[in-house]
């Protein structure tokens, strides 16, 4: 699901709107949404760092030459700034309310600092900026506004990081898009921007949307059923956060994967790995594991105090990221940021103090500190060893 008002607000959480169709634009969640609990983290008031929980182990420990980067929660100008996505882990694109607060900007923040402004919105219509993908040298996403009626439009974007040129308008004919809150909103493959949208005027069918990234004619192609898109080129069923078994099946049928579950277990999928949220009836979660999309290779990640940080599975095939949280932590909005390493059997504290956690294309991102004091961390997944 997206969160509200286009991402974080500077020192605040990441809050999960619930379900909203308009004419140009959807918000849902998938099957396990349940299991991806990770914008509804509460920013803390201090950063004390802990040493790790017995059977734990910390990033610098594991990963020495492993070192988060940090950004300031505003602008140099002073606007408060929540980062949406990273191009690397200096430099990101984010929101930022305008002098007047009549308008939320999209600026693309510089290893350097530098801020250059790409789009803005007005505020008084809900504006959301989601779905950020690389290109090549562009960067693509959508951005949403809301009429007085609550009615949405959407048009997607586009941006040559390259040569630096003004934005452009991709298309405008996007359909009630659906987003999930996942680095799959939209997938960038064979020169195309996809995405998935729902039919006006039929129940329990979804649409695959794609256009060039150099813009023209949309295409759109109804399929039966509620899917998400996921790696490309694979969809994976979604619905309402029931439990039992999920698909997987390619944009052209070709393979499907049926998964399986039992009554008591929430699945969240991709064509590698699946997230496994076992119930224990009226006492809530009773721990979270992993298995092969075939349920080869299960193995218990964590117990029932710790949430799916994200909404995808196994970032990299490799990393899950969860939040840990005790008696003492619930109560003072303090959470513990780890990443499950499937590949080393191992758990390996990334922060401690952490708000909204956030993540898109190898790069992971969370914020620390309080409305005043607001900072993020960028970590890139894809240099650990």
């Amino acid at each position: 699901m997206t969160a509200p008002a286009g991402g974080p607000g500077p020192g605040g959480t990441r809050a999960e709107a619930g379900p909203r169709r308009g004419r140009g634009w959807t918000t849902v969640g998938l099957v396990a949404a349940l299991a991806a609990a990770a914008a509804l983290l509460g920013l803390p008031t201090e950063t004390p760092q802990r040493p790790a929980a017995p059977g734990l182990v910390t990033l610098a420990g594991t990963w020495p030459d492993a070192k988060p980067t940090e950004i300031p929660g505003v602008l140099p100008d002073g606007p408060g700034y929540a980062p949406l996505f990273f191009l690397d882990a200096h430099a990101s694109l984010g929101t930022a309310p305008s002098a007047d607060g009549r308008q939320l900007r999209l600026v693309l923040r510089a290893a350097d600092g530098q801020v250059r402004e790409l789009r803005r919105l007005p505020a008084a219509a809900s504006p959301q900026y989601v779905g950020f993908v690389l290109a090549g040298d562009d960067v693509a996403w959508a951005e949403s506004v809301a009429d007085g009626a609550g009615l949405g439009r959407t048009e997607i974007w586009a941006a040559d990081l390259r040569t630096g040129a003004p934005p452009r308008r991709v298309t405008a004919d996007t359909g009630d898009v659906v987003f999930f809150n996942s680095q799959y909103d939209i997938v960038a493959a064979d020169g195309r921007l996809h995405w998935m949208s729902v039919p006006r005027d039929t129940q329990g069918e979804t649409e695959i949307r794609s256009v060039a990234l150099s813009g023209g004619p949309v295409t759109a192609r109804t399929e039966p059923g509620q899917w998400a898109l996921s790696a490309w080129p694979w969809l994976v069923s979604a619905g309402s956060g029931q439990t039992g078994p999920v698909q997987l099946r390619d944009v052209d049928g070709e393979q499907v994967v049926r998964v399986k579950a039992a009554p008591t277990e929430l699945l969240t999928c991709s064509p590698v790995w699946c997230r496994v949220l076992v119930l224990s009836g009226e006492d809530g979660p009773a721990r979270l594991d992993l298995m092969r999309p075939d349920g080869s290779e299960r193995q218990r990640v964590a117990g029932g105090t710790a949430t799916a940080s994200v909404m995808d599975v196994a970032l990299l095939d490799r990393f899950e990221v969860l939040s840990l949280v005790n008696s003492q932590t619930a109560v003072t909005s303090k959470q513990q940021l780890v990443l499950y390493d499937i590949q080393r059997k191992r758990t390996v504290v990334v922060a401690d103090g952490v708000g909204s956690v956030l993540t898109r294309a190898g790069l992971l991102w969370w914020s620390t500190g309080d409305n005043e004091t607001t900072s993020w961390h960028a970590l890139d997944l894809r240099t650990l060893d």
